[in-house]
């Protein structure tokens, strides 16, 4: 599903003007990578967790140099779903293809 159609979705079901849905959903997801740019992590109970999860330094290697390669420390992005919406998710989409 792509941005137009939650969009979309959202407007259908709720009578909101779709370029309202729009800022309203553009304002949510900039509100979110602002806030983890910042290293707060983003709570949504009955969802799921947007956190800020720490990698640490580690030795890799050029395979073409034939050479290790250090990678430094880092912080990345992550979704972690709620467990009953990754239940749900897993039961449903088994049903669907299998």
């Amino acid at each position: 599903m792509t941005k137009a159609e939650i969009v979309s979705e959202i407007s259908k079901n709720t009578g909101i003007l779709k370029p309202a849905v729009e800022d309203i959903v553009n304002t949510f997801m900039s509100s979110v990578k602002q806030s983890m740019i910042k290293g707060e992590n983003c709570y949504f109970r009955g969802f799921g967790s947007f956190i800020v999860k720490k990698r640490a330094q580690k030795t890799a290697r050029n395979l073409s140099l034939k050479k290790p390669l250090v990678l430094p420390a880092h912080f990345t992005p992550k979704f972690k779903p709620a467990r009953d919406f990754a239940s749900n998710v897993s039961a449903n989409v088994a049903v669907r293809k299998g």
